[in-house]
């Protein structure tokens, strides 16, 4: 019985100190015997874009399949021509769909097709951006009636040299932070063991409404490429001693 009355008030005073004793800080930081120690940096270079991407498009409807196959095939070497005539190579004016689509009309119990719709879209790679609006306004101009977005790219050779760039400074990043923490936390570093990166290129597209050819030319849009930001996160792993 004794015994249990020393438990019974154990607890008892457990519980009140509890309740109302001081707070307990139970914040730490651990690291466990033989595990890596793990530290990430992060390194972002801004470069100027240098390709342009425009997508264009011709959509044209009829009564007659041939007649507007016709026309949009006309429409297409007119357009074509035309921006070969800007300087852009043939192998930068790309197909990328051609869609034909019957058009139906449901208010007649048997769905009779009254005529068809045809549909061809371009992607037009442009390296010399002074072209950019010229190309958006000859394409509309002879006979484009979408246009959809412009996408801003880097060359490859461009992009490899900047995702270096950013590296190094990720990992200049990282190490620093290793350095000052195992100082911090009185622990000494061994050698990197595993290094990984993650990343991630913000590339901003401009968006463009469907524009029409008919009627009064169209005005040149300003368009400018801005910068876009390559992001690299690099973690280190050390042996710890």
């Amino acid at each position: 019985m004794k015994a249990f009355g020393l438990v019974f008030t154990f607890f008892i005073l457990l519980f009140i100190f509890a309740k109302w004793g001081p707070a307990i800080n139970f914040n730490t930081t651990m690291h466990a015997v033989n595990e890596p120690f793990v530290v990430s940096g992060e390194g972002k270079v801004s470069v100027t874009p240098d390709i342009a991407k425009i997508t264009v498009g011709i959509q044209q409807s009829g009564n007659s399949l041939k007649l507007v196959q016709n026309d949009v095939n006309a429409k297409s070497k007119n357009l074509t021509d035309a921006i070969k005539k800007l300087g852009i190579a043939e192998s930068d004016i790309k197909t990328t769909s051609y869609n034909v689509y019957p058009q139906y009309d449901y208010t007649n119990p048997n769905s009779k097709i009254t005529g068809y719709q045809v549909s061809t879209d371009y992607e037009i790679t442009i390296k010399d951006f002074d072209k950019v609006n010229d190309v958006i306004v000859a394409a509309t101009t002879s006979g484009a009636n979408i246009v959809g977005n412009v996408n801003f790219e880097v060359n490859d050779k461009t992009h490899e040299q900047k995702l270096q760039e950013a590296r190094e400074i990720a990992v200049k990043e990282a190490k620093e932070k290793a350095e000052g923490l195992a100082k911090s936390a009185g622990i000494t570093l061994g050698k990197i063991i595993n290094i990984s990166e993650n990343q991630n290129g913000q590339i901003r597209p401009v968006m463009l409404d469907k524009m029409s050819a008919e009627g009064s030319a169209p005005t040149a849009p300003n368009i400018q490429p801005g910068t876009t930001d390559i992001n690299v996160v690099v973690s280190l792993s050390y042996e710890v001693r």
